[in-house]
C-alpha cells in the first residue's frame, strides 16, 4: 500500500521478482588470448542478471581486465573465477568469446558444447570447421546473426564502433606519421580530402565525425541503393558519392589524404576494389585504413598488422590494418557485445536449452554454422567446397 506524504500519497518502493529460467545453463568467458584482443563478451552487469535467473557463469583468471573488467566486479556478480582455461572449457555448456578458437581452445572442447564467436572469414580454414565438426560442437558465429529486419545486431553494433574509431585513427597518423595535417584544416588551409568505400555502418559513422570535422568527403560502392540510402540517414552533410569503377579511382586516389576500406558483402568475404598500382599513386604520407581486413581487405597492398605495430608503409603510404578495430576501445565494445549476447543466453535458458529455441525460429538459427556434426552454413560451404545441410531440417 502506498503512504501518505507532505503532498499526498507515496509509492513505496519494493523489491522486484525476478523469475527463474526453465533451465539453468552454465556459461564460460574464456581470456581473449589472439590478436591482441581486449574485449570481454560479457560484462559484470550481464553475468548478474545471468545469475539472479538461476544461471552458472565461470569467467577466466583476468579475462575482462583489459577492458577495465577486474576479477572483483565479476565475483561480485556472482561469477565464479576459474584460472586454468582447460577447467572453464570442462566446466562450461556454453562458451562466449570474442575471436574464433584457437587451436588449443579446440582441443579444451566437449562434444555437444555451444560456442559463440567471431568467425573471421578472411582466415578461418576449412581444417577449423571439420575440427568442430569432429568434436560435435555448436558453433555460432557472430557475422552471421541476422535480425528479421535483415540486420546483423553484432557487426552493426561493431561496425558502429568502427565507424566513430577510424578518423581518429586517421587524424593521428596524418597528423605523427604521415603529412602532418590537421584533418579539418583551418581558415584558408583545406581539410583532408577522404574517400571512404562501402556505404553501409561504418560508412554512416565515419561521415558524420569526417564531415563535423569539415573533410572532404567521398562515399564509393558497388550499388546505388545503398548509396542513396546513406544519403538518406546522412541528411545534408554535403558528402559526394559514386560507383566504385577503376577509372573513377584512378582519378580520386592521387588526390586522397585518407582512404577507408569498408566494403563488405553480407555473409560473404571482403574483396579487393584498389588494387596496388593505384595505392602507387596516392600522394606520399597519405593514409589507409582498411576495416575489412578481419574479411579480407578491400586493398591489395594490405596486409594484418597488430595494435602494438599497427602500421606499415607501402609505395610511402602508410597503410593500418589492424583487424579488431573496436578492441582499441574495448570497454565500450565490451559493453556493446554484452547488450546484444545477454538477451540470446536469457532466452535460451527460458526455452529450456538451444534447440527449442531454434525451432522458434528465433535469429539465432541464422548464426548457427555447425550443429550436430554437419555444416550448416551455405556461405562456408561454397567457401570451402563442402556440403551444407539446412538448420531449418535439423531443428524441427
Amino acid at each position: 500500500m502506498p503512504e501518505a506524504g507532505a503532498s499526498g500519497w507515496q509509492p513505496l518502493e519494493q523489491l522486484a521478482v525476478i523469475g527463474r529460467a526453465t533451465t539453468s545453463i552454465r556459461i564460460g568467458i574464456p581470456r581473449e588470448r589472439n590478436l591482441q584482443e581486449r574485449r570481454v563478451a560479457l560484462t559484470p552487469a550481464a553475468v548478474k542478471t545471468l545469475v539472479a535467473r538461476g544461471h552458472q557463469v565461470f569467467i577466466e583468471h583476468r579475462a575482462g581486465e583489459q577492458a577495465a573488467f577486474p576479477d572483483r566486479l565479476y565475483t561480485e556478480a556472482g561469477a565464479s573465477i576459474v584460472y586454468q582455461p582447460e577447467d572453464l572449457f570442462q566446466a562450461a555448456d556454453y562458451v562466449v568469446k570474442i575471436t574464433p578458437l584457437s587451436e588449443k581452445e579446440i582441443e579444451f572442447l566437449r562434444p555437444k558444447q555451444v560456442v559463440f564467436s567471431a568467425v573471421h572469414l578472411g582466415s578461418v580454414t576449412p581444417d577449423y570447421i571439420k575440427k568442430l565438426l569432429q568434436k560435435n560442437i555448436t558453433a555460432i558465429g557472430y557475422e552471421f546473426l541476422q535480425a528479421k529486419d535483415g540486420s546483423l545486431p553484432i557487426m552493426r553494433i561493431m561496425s558502429e564502433i568502427a565507424g566513430h574509431s577510424v578518423m581518429q585513427i586517421a587524424a593521428e597518423i596524418l597528423a605523427r606519421e604521415g603529412r602532418g595535417m590537421l584533418l579539418g584544416g583551418v581558415t584558408g588551409v583545406p581539410p583532408a580530402r577522404v574517400v571512404i568505400l562501402g556505404a553501409g555502418t561504418v560508412a554512416l559513422h565515419a561521415c558524420r565525425i569526417a564531415s563535423s570535422m569539415g573533410c572532404a568527403v567521398t562515399v564509393l560502392d558497388e550499388e546505388v541503393y545503398r548509396l542513396q540510402r546513406l544519403k538518406s540517414l546522412l541528411g545534408d552533410y554535403g558528402l559526394s558519392t559514386g560507383l566504385i569503377q577503376p577509372d573513377l579511382l584512378y582519378e580520386l586516389l592521387p588526390q586522397t589524404d585518407v582512404l577507408v576500406g569498408a566494403l563488405y558483402r553480407k555473409g560473404a568475404g571482403a574483396h579487393v576494389v584498389v588494387t596496388a598500382d593505384m595505392v602507387s599513386r596516392m600522394p606520399e604520407g597519405s593514409v589507409i585504413i582498411d576495416v575489412a581486413i578481419d574479411q579480407g581487405g578491400n586493398i591489395e597492398t594490405s596486409v594484418q598488422t597488430t595494435h602494438d605495430l599497427p602500421t606499415f608503409v607501402k609505395y610511402g603510404v602508410i597503410h593500418y590494418c589492424v583487424p579488431n578495430i573496436p578492441s582499441r576501445v574495448a570497454h565500450t565494445a565490451s559493453w556493446a557485445l554484452s547488450n546484444v549476447l545477454l538477451p540470446i543466453l536469457l532466452r535460451i535458458g527460458d526455452y529450456g536449452g538451444l534447440r527449442p529455441l531454434l525451432r522458434t525460429g528465433h535469429m539465432l538459427r541464422t548464426g548457427v554454422y555447425t550443429y550436430h556434426q554437419h555444416l550448416t552454413n551455405h556461405t562456408l560451404a561454397r567457401l570451402f567446397g563442402m556440403e551444407a545441410l539446412d538448420i531449418d531440417m535439423m531443428v524441427v
